[in-house]
């Protein structure tokens, strides 16, 4: 599920900020942008990130800012070694150069920043900062949460509906295909050679391999108990909504399948397409 979140920390003279940003995805993919200093904490911080988040694209990005003095440091030999280099290569190439100051400043470890160990104290303090930010993300996965189970509920509903509308074709599907396959057989033998006993077991032999009663009910089983797990207090569900929506398909598969009848099979379209809504909205379910 997407969503973002930020929180802003104090410790001592440092200004933490944590920001977490989260895409749709079916599996943990997690991105960390730590301070150097912060690198041997990179896998309890992800772990904090993975047991709130659980699932997604995420880009976790914690920065600190200092106003302490001896935090920052300039390497002077490295900036007269730039700074003379330069200063040669724009006489050989006649070629004003504009600010060097500015520009050797900019130059990958010409300004130092000393790189101390944090503390428990300093640790306790990012921990507060990252939770909250979390936290921030989690509410706002959990307003789009709110819609997505109304429209969820909303396509389960439809299938639903389009099953009880099933049921005045159905006695009617059966009378269609006794006549068809008597017609056919009178076609091919000719009325006088069918034997109406023999007739009438095959009939029912053939007939009861299309009914779908028992398709029928799972498939209202299936859509119960898709709504109960949706409206679950359990904060990860998109999985196991991901497997009911796979056997709700394969009910819904063999119904048209056994239809024989034209409007069944365009209430089974119906079904379809409101499956596939669900199933593109469960992508972004965690």
């Amino acid at each position: 599920m997407t969503g973002f979140g930020k929180a802003v920390g104090e410790y001592q003279k440092k200004t933490i900020t944590a920001d977490i940003k989260s895409l749709n995805g079916k599996t943990s993919d997690i991105r960390v942008k730590l301070p150097n200093n912060y690198r041997s904490k990179e896998i309890l911080i992800r772990n904090l990130a993975m047991d709130k988040a659980k699932r997604g694209k995420l880009d976790l990005n914690i920065t600190v800012s200092s106003d302490e003095e001896g935090e920052y440091g300039l390497n002077q030999s490295l900036f007269k070694k730039y700074f003379q280099e330069l200063k040669e290569l724009q006489a050989d190439l006649t070629y004003d150069s504009g600010d060097l100051f500015s520009a050797i400043l900019r130059i990958p470890n010409v300004v130092n920043v000393e790189e101390r160990e944090i503390d428990e104290d300093e640790w306790l303090a990012v921990c507060q900062t990252l939770d909250q930010a979390l936290e921030e993300l989690m509410e706002f996965r959990r307003k789009e949460g709110r819609a997505m189970e109304k429209d969820l509920t909303s396509n389960i509903q439809i299938i639903l509906d389009r099953l009880e509308e099933i049921a005045p074709y159905e006695s009617k599907r059966i009378e269609k295909l006794k006549a068809r396959l008597q017609k056919n057989l009178q076609e091919f033998l000719g009325s006088d050679n069918v034997d109406q006993n023999r007739f009438e077991q095959e009939a029912l032999f053939y007939i009861e391999k299309l009914d779908i009663n028992e398709e029928k009910v799972r498939l209202a089983q299936h859509c119960k108990y898709f709504v109960e797990v949706v409206q679950s207090p359990n904060s990860a569900v998109g999985k196991k909504l991901s497997f009911i929506s796979q056997e709700i398909g394969r009910e819904i598969n063999t119904l048209g399948s056994k239809a024989q009848d034209s409007n069944i099979q365009q209430l089974v379209v119906q079904m379809k397409e409101s499956l596939e809504q669900i199933k593109e909205q469960l992508a972004n379910v965690v």
